[in-house]
């Protein structure tokens, strides 16, 4: 049965400007199918559409008769009364009209009563029953359990909640009602693992339809059936989770290309026959006309438009090279607010390139675990840094001192950099033409993402702190930012909700858990076996916090990469020799100043040799793979 039925869709919030061009598509009842695009490209706009939040310009939009559609991107306004409680409760809004119905009732119930008095109260408590009247507490509980939504924060005022708390309570208000259609816009965000996995079990055992947007890769893969991706204001299919699409997306781009390419072929190759012919045929009518009759053929061609793959950000971060054993470490530290202890007696070292993921549930102190590390915020015990070590730090909530500059005024203050580098540097990050000249403060949580990233990855850092950095991001700012921390060598320490983040990368898990930071010295896949494990004998397996963690190697790039990252260092390497020759003219006539020079300058010639013939294999290996 068709459940959702949508055809020639046309809506424009500007003139001349359609953010949904012709959109036609079917949704079949059960089904759970991802909405994925870029932002911008009208995906929340369709949902508010399919909930008759938004009209249309052309077009039908048909939903089944009888089946209800709930939105989660907008939060409803309540009664400035209302506890959280009262939230969940407005779930159950029709069996609490019944359960008041059948009190009222009761109270008339005697003896004597009519029998119509009687039926009527049975009917009310038949409706009630198969309405699932007395599961209400029980359900009630067992979502608020899987979201994450404690029993203090239920006798809380909603409107005294953040952001992420309200729409966590939203969630659950919507998941209780029963919905038949589920359009759920971005419902992992300010979810963390624990209620995003149970999220996701909660959905593959649902009854009714699902339509999400999405930017969790993870969640996309686990839930979703097919895909529907919106491009040009237009649906492309794809009949499989994430990871199909991903694969199947690029296949149809090597198809498309290699047809428009043996077709540019074919179009060079008549065209070139026709000019000949077109100059013999000057004094020879016949050769004149064949010639026109294969321009005609070509005209005739059906033309395949050349593909395009979607602009991305091109930049990577600044590198400062790493001297010495320890990056960093902490003895005996702990915080405490008032009563409620987060963290205490941690011990941790950090070497060399380790990529750390900081993991643990909503509220567990991980924002404040990293501004402790960085000084930002006061706590018990000693943190120490190596001598050689420069930080840079991405939080969560990005701010800037002076909002009202210009992007472009903020960069040049912020970077101390020229107007040209400022412009180059912007274009960098997709911030091109007006824009630059638009304000800081009218920027989306994204966009401040962008601008700061922006700023930051031009500092020569050997040291990332990184507190949930693809928030706010769309698939392809996402797979971006992943490129550039691929090619980054120094160390990582982050704290994520994205699972396909943290796979990864991390190859060291810090868990922030019941006061205490479990150190586990391996990666996302092998952490989670081991969660799994606990939770079937439950019994834990954890290694110790204050043990020295084991070093575990960063994922191998591809050939393509490596060669990148060699060609980068032998150009460094050049350039310090190339400053050493000027120094050694200079000091010519010290002899100790000369020795040390010339000792530095054969260390880096022998590193270059051995580089020059490390490029040449990885060469060789680039070419065989393209070959």
């Amino acid at each position: 049965m068709i459940e959702i039925s949508v055809k020639g869709l046309v809506k424009a919030f500007e003139k001349d400007k359609n953010i949904l061009d012709g959109l036609s598509f079917e949704v079949y009842e059960g089904e759970r199918v991802g909405i994925l695009g870029r932002n911008g490209a009208g995906k929340t706009t369709l949902f508010k559409i399919l909930t008759d939040e938004y009209g249309y310009d052309e077009g039908s939009v048909v939903i089944a008769p009888g089946h209800k559609v709930g939105l989660i991107s907008q939060i409803p306004r309540y009664p400035a009364h209302f506890t959280v409680e009262d939230v969940l409760r407005s779930a159950f809004s029709p069996l609490i009209d019944l359960q008041n119905r059948m009190v009222q009732l009761a109270d008339r119930l005697t003896e004597s009563a009519p029998e119509a008095l009687l039926r009527q109260y049975d009917e009310l408590a038949n409706r009630f029953e198969h309405g699932g009247g007395y599961e209400m507490d029980v359900n009630t509980d067992k979502m608020c359990s899987g979201l994450g939504i404690p029993e203090e924060m239920r006798r809380q005022s909603f409107d005294s909640l953040s952001g992420g708390e309200k729409t966590r309570v939203n969630l659950a208000r919507l998941l209780l009602e029963k919905t038949d259609i589920l359009l759920l816009d971005e419902p992992t965000n300010h979810l963390d693992i624990h209620a995003v996995e149970w999220l996701e079990d909660y959905l593959l055992n649902f009854k009714g339809t699902v339509l999400t947007i999405s930017h969790d890769r993870y969640f996309l893969d686990h839930v979703v059936q097919r895909i529907i991706e919106l491009r040009g204001g237009k649906a492309d299919f794809y009949s499989g989770n994430y990871s199909f699409y991903v694969v199947e997306k690029q296949a149809r781009f090597d198809l498309q290309l290699k047809q428009y390419e043996q077709e540019q072929a074919k179009i060079q190759q008549l065209s070139y026959t026709v000019e000949r012919m077109k100059g013999w045929g000057i004094n020879n009518r016949s050769l004149y006309r064949r010639a026109m009759s294969i321009q005609h053929r070509i005209e005739r061609i059906e033309k395949t438009e050349r593909p395009t793959k979607e602009k991305t950000m091109s930049a990577r971060f600044g590198e400062r090279d790493f001297r010495g054993d320890s990056v960093l470490s902490v003895k005996n530290m702990s915080k405490s607010f008032d009563s409620r202890t987060l963290f205490s007696n941690v011990e941790l070292l950090v070497t060399g390139s380790e990529r750390i993921a900081l993991l643990g549930d909503n509220g567990t102190g991980k924002t404040t675990f990293l501004n402790c590390l960085l000084g930002l915020e006061p706590c018990e015990g000693r943190i120490r840094f190596g001598p050689s070590v420069k930080w840079a730090y991405l939080p969560q909530i990005i701010h800037f001192e002076h909002p009202e500059r210009s992007l472009y005024d903020t960069m040049i203050y912020e970077a101390n950099c020229t107007p040209q580098k400022a412009r180059d540097r912007l274009g960098a990050f997709m911030f091109s033409g007006e824009d630059v000249f638009k304000p800081v403060s009218v920027l989306s949580g994204g966009e401040l993402m962008r601008l700061r990233l922006c700023i930051l990855m031009d500092e020569k850092v050997n040291l990332l702190i990184l507190d949930e950095p693809t928030n706010h991001m769309d698939i392809s700012s996402r797979e971006w930012i992943e490129s550039a921390l691929d090619y980054y060598e120094g160390a990582l320490i982050f704290v994520s909700h994205d699972r396909y983040f943290i796979e990864q990368f991390a190859t060291r898990i810090w868990e922030l858990k019941d006061g205490a930071i479990h150190d586990h010295p391996y990666g996302y896949e092998k952490y989670k076996a081991i969660q799994e494990k606990e939770r079937e004998t439950g019994a834990p397996i954890r290694t110790s916090a204050t043990k020295k963690p084991v070093s575990v190697a960063p994922k191998p790039r591809s050939p393509g990469r490596q060669l990148e990252k060699l060609e980068s260092r032998i150009s460094k390497l050049e350039e310090q020799s190339s400053d050493l020759d000027s120094q050694i003219e200079v000091s010519a006539t010290d002899y100790e100043k000369l020795q040390e020079l010339m000792e530095q300058k054969n260390a880096i010639l022998t590193e270059l040799d051995d580089l020059y013939m490390q490029w040449e294999e990885l060469s060789l290996a680039v070419e065989d793979q393209n070959s």
